[in-house]
């Protein structure tokens, strides 16, 4: 029994460690990157949202199902398993290596996560299916949302962007150690270099959407969630209804 759960965590660590990567960082990348599409306006993000609109609503449910909730689900609760399970290893210990400050922020910015991004998927994907309408996701909603109440929402997200840039360019690091790709200590350095600049990289393509947010007023945009509105030729003087 106890080489079988050896082997069982042996597997589960090595699927939670890939998971991080692939699927779910390669995800949280290109969601950030397409959301900078804010900066170019209302219209450019708004078509963003658009285009997965087009798309046949069984097929964008399947991917998002297999693609990103499934390895998610998995990757989220089991790192709160291991999490539940550590020790803590740098506050309070004679050990203050960068390396166990990473693992100690790595826990952290994963519990924050899994709550943050609770509520961050319920009030945007879960409401498109419980509503039928994509009214949340576009451009104006968005603005409204991070400039209200004391734009509370605009630090949350800022703070999520930040903690999740982090969770995974160390994630990366600690992949490549646990698949073997950086085997002596002078690669580990370097992944950990990498992963440092990886980190400042993501977390400003992120802010640079939020700020994308703030940058036009609501209604600028001229879109509904069925497509642009058409515009209304001016007609002359006396011919209105």
């Amino acid at each position: 029994m106890s080489v079988a759960l050896n082997r069982e965590n042996f597997l589960l660590h090595k699927l939670h460690s890939i998971t991080g990567v692939i699927p779910v960082g390669y995800y949280m990348v290109q969601h950030l990157v397409l959301n900078t599409f804010s900066i170019a306006g209302p219209d450019k993000f708004n078509g963003v949202i658009g285009f997965f609109d087009s798309l046949p609503k069984y097929f964008l449910l399947i991917v998002e199902i297999c693609a990103i909730w499934v390895p998610l689900l998995f990757h989220a609760i089991y790192g709160l398993f291991i999490t539940g399970r550590s020790q803590g290893n740098f506050i309070g210990t004679k050990y203050g290596w960068s390396q166990n400050r990473m693992y100690t922020f790595q826990r952290w910015s994963g519990i924050f996560l899994f709550f943050f991004l609770i509520y961050h998927t319920f009030t945007t994907t879960g409401m498109k299916y419980l509503t039928g309408s994509s009214t949340g996701l576009l451009y104006d909603a968005w603005h409204t949302k991070l400039t209200s109440y004391g734009f509370i929402f605009l630090i949350l997200y800022a703070l999520g962007v930040f903690t999740a840039s982090y969770h995974l360019a160390y994630g990366i690091w600690n992949f490549c150690i646990r698949w073997g790709i950086t085997i002596s200590d002078q690669a580990q350095i370097k992944v950990q270099k990498f992963s440092l600049v990886l980190f400042v990289a993501i977390t400003l393509i992120g802010w640079g959407a939020l700020v994308g947010f703030l940058m036009n007023k609501p209604s600028a945009s001229g879109v509904t969630p069925d497509g642009p509105t058409a515009s209304v030729p001016d007609l002359p003087k006396g011919t209105r209804s």
